[in-house]
């Protein structure tokens, strides 16, 4: 496993990350998730990324669950706030009451006295970003948080942040946790030369396009059986849009370059995005073992020039560029 620096802070994480948005708690057995974990400690990875709304709370329970006798200190457990984890107008958003009540709860659920990161999951627009920033603030100084992030937040959204936190004291964000894979690149026009320039790295999801870039899917002919594609409850309406014919010829091409990098096409995915150099790590989930030792190939891998090159000629005609596509909700969800 190779570590980098989580944008300009001290901190160190595993280049290829273990997340667990839609497996655990929901997609996969508690016992399958728990040897994903074991698979990803074995194969060197120390960062896990969760989320409190993720399976309804489920997710992080099960996480803590699966680290549990692990060495604290040999670990990265990052978890976000923002959607709905309750009924109420209350249980959701970047307010300081949300916020406080929602790391208490991760907290327990994770069996944690702290996170390495604590990530706003999306920009509050009902909430001053000075109130958000500074009971971000007040968690680090209590100890409760190492670090600040956000995810999937506007260039313009997170430049307003750095200059709050720089009037007022506060710590800044260290990191950014965006989409980003060879069919999706929005973050590379605004967000990663701000980035770049103030020190935030990214911590990207999705790096294989919810299993597309894996070549599993084949054009003009229906999903395999058991894929997330055929899974209404975990997933499919993600994944749904980029099955079209276009996007799945274009995708196949990219076989003969990943044999020819002596990778698989998942490992050809994951290694592109690390490529970035303001990428600090990929996001992989995984609902079997073998799929984390498949991903973790990706660590450490250079991809030439020249192969790098053969990938944008098949891909970038197609891919998403558009910065205005990362967007969060104009009212709390």
């Amino acid at each position: 496993m190779e570590f980098r620096h989580l944008g300009r802070s001290g901190i160190k994480v595993s280049e290829i990350a273990y997340g667990n948005w839609i497996t655990h708690g929901s997609q996969v057995e508690e016992e399958a998730a728990h040897a994903c974990v074991q698979a990803a400690l074995d194969e060197g990875i120390t960062t896990f990324d969760t989320a409190d709304a993720y399976a309804g709370t489920k997710a992080e329970e099960v996480l803590g669950r699966a680290l549990k006798g692990q060495r604290r200190e040999g670990l990265e457990i990052f978890t976000k706030v923002f959607w709905p984890t309750g009924p109420g107008p209350n249980d959701r958003g970047l307010s300081r009451k949300h916020i406080t009540e929602s790391i208490n709860g991760s907290l327990r659920r994770l069996q944690t006295d702290y996170v390495d990161l604590y990530q706003a999951h999306r920009f509050d627009h009902e909430t001053p970003l000075e109130e958000t920033l500074k009971t971000f603030d007040d968690l680090v100084r209590q100890g409760k948080v190492l670090y600040i992030g956000v995810s999937e937040w506007r260039a313009e959204e997170i430049a307003r942040a750095l200059e709050i936190a720089d009037d007022m004291g506060f710590d800044r964000i260290v990191s950014n946790q965006p989409q980003y894979s060879m069919l999706w690149r929005v973050i590379e026009t605004e967000i990663v030369p701000l980035s770049e320039k103030e020190g935030i790295g990214q911590i990207v999801w999705s790096p294989i396009a919810q299993g597309v870039l894996t070549g599993k899917y084949q054009p003009g002919a229906a999903p395999p059986p058991g894929s997330r594609a055929l899974d209404e409850a975990s997933g499919a309406g993600f994944i749904r849009r980029l099955l079209t014919d276009d996007i799945l010829t274009r995708v196949q091409q990219l076989r003969p370059i990943a044999d020819d990098s002596g990778l698989t096409m998942a490992q050809l995915a994951v290694a592109w995005v690390l490529q970035n150099p303001n990428v600090s790590a990929a996001i992989i989930g995984a609902s079997r073992p073998e799929q984390v030792r498949d991903n973790v190939k990706a660590a450490g891998v250079k991809l030439d020039a020249d192969i790098l090159k053969r990938i944008d000629e098949v891909i970038a005609p197609i891919a998403v560029t558009d910065p205005s596509e990362t967007a969060s909700p104009a009212t709390r969800p």
